[in-house]
């Protein structure tokens, strides 16, 4: 059995418990007769992930800072890492986590004293292998809401293709020569990358019971279009809105979209069918999933001219999610009329589809996205003011609108039935 097999079956639980015993953060035992009430259980929950999206050439020898920003915060942390489309074993040195200085979201310093070793099954160099993922021992380290941290990889030697997820849309940093993941100054990081190499989610120990909402979809969930850095993507926007909650109903936010992705076939990245066990039922306290896919399969090639093909594929989709306890939300399919992909017969797949989303009781419940962003006088385009200007994407006017669409009652409230 390999050495990542056993620390997921036998080791995590005894690391948890040594740690966060040590840290204070296991919950009270029942009280006695006199005394105050027992603590709020505390449970992980996902706070920040990023879809594996394809494989680049490694970077032997580097340390590699990646800048990442927090949906909900708690008292620990712990790390997910993957070589799921590697080919060989991937062997790390040294894995950090720390705090990003506060208001430098374009550097790689770290808050002095916040840098904390990263260990797998108690120990620091640990070789993934190739396909799999691995999960962090939890960190003892209070993980701030709304806040960005750095996780740094060190990579000794070259374990073959990097997997990675290519529109960070967030400044992230290689030092070239040298384990450097220890380093606050982030003096050594000369070079600045636009992908999250490694890192695909933080999770944080807190006493949330609303679990955490995955976002699936493509370029639109990724966030093309909206400002570089600022985290204005709508998922970012959604937990912005959701911050506005009571911190034992605020769930976490999973932004599982990559750009290009589709529903039915690979391509960019695997299809939306293909990657749920990874991207979404892995994930920490997942109740709630909001799928915004389609688009790439009806423009793409090779297109979609069944709609009855994605409807089964929602459906399928539905199931699978159930099975687990988990609801999902619709997004009916945006408008891109003007983009260079448009025709009027996808256009009208796109209609039906949305048709289909809207009356086909196919989903838990409709997140009617098209009719927020749609122009009015030509609703097959976006509304301009929402229109970055290839009439596909969102500025970062339009993501607010495509958050501000989403009832977030369809997120706080527990509704699904036994099936």
């Amino acid at each position: 059995m390999s050495r990542a097999i056993v620390f997921r079956r036998l080791l995590v639980p005894l690391a948890t418990a040594l740690v966060l015993a040590s840290t204070g953060v296991i919950a009270a035992a029942r009280s006695a007769p006199g005394r105050s009430a027992p603590k709020p259980a505390r449970t992980w929950t996902g706070t920040w992930e990023a879809a594996a999206s394809g494989t680049v050439p490694a970077l032997p020898g580097a340390s590699i800072r990646n800048v990442v920003h927090t949906s909900v915060g708690g008292g620990a942390a712990r790390v997910r890492l993957s070589n799921r489309l590697g080919t060989r074993p991937l062997r790390l040195g040294s894995v950090t986590l720390a705090l990003q200085l506060p208001g430098e979201p374009g550097s790689p310093r770290a808050v002095a004293g916040s840098v904390r070793a990263v260990t797998f099954s108690g120990a620091g160099p640990v070789t993934v292998p190739a396909g799999r993922d691995l999960v962090s021992d939890p960190v003892a380290l209070r993980v701030p809401a709304d806040a960005n941290l750095l996780v740094s990889v060190h990579t000794p030697a070259d374990s073959g293709p990097a997997t990675y997820h290519r529109s960070a849309l967030q400044a992230n940093f290689v030092a070239p020569g040298g384990d450097r993941t220890a380093e606050e100054s982030g003096t050594a990081y000369t070079t600045r990358v636009d992908s999250w190499y490694y890192v695909t989610g933080v999770d944080v120990l807190g006493t949330s019971a609303a679990g955490s909402v995955v976002a699936l979809g493509d370029s639109i969930t990724d966030g093309t279009g909206s400002s570089f850095g600022a985290n204005h993507r709508w998922p970012d926007r959604l937990a912005a809105r959701l911050r506005g909650l009571p911190a034992h109903r605020r769930p976490g936010v999973l932004n599982a979209g990559i750009s290009g992705n589709r529903l039915l076939l690979d391509g960019r990245g695997p299809s939306a069918l293909t990657r749920l066990d990874t991207d979404v039922f892995s994930r920490a306290g997942v109740r709630t999933m909001i799928v915004l896919e389609g688009v790439n399969d009806i423009k793409g090639t090779p297109e979609q001219t069944d709609p009855r093909a994605l409807e089964d594929a929602y459906r399928l989709v539905v199931r699978r999610a159930h099975a687990r306890g988990i609801e999902v939300i619709g997004g009916t399919i945006t408008p891109y009329g003007g983009h260079g992909a448009y025709t009027p017969a996808r256009e009208a797949v796109r209609q039906a589809v949305n048709t289909a989303i809207r009356t086909h009781r196919i989903f838990d419940a409709v997140a009617d996205l098209d009719a927020a962003v749609r122009d009015p006088a030509r609703p097959n385009r976006i509304l301009p003011a929402y229109d970055p200007g290839d009439h596909l994407h969102f500025n970062d006017a339009g993501m607010r609108a495509l958050a501000e669409a989403i009832d977030l009652r369809t997120l706080t409230a527990k509704r699904l039935s036994p099936r």
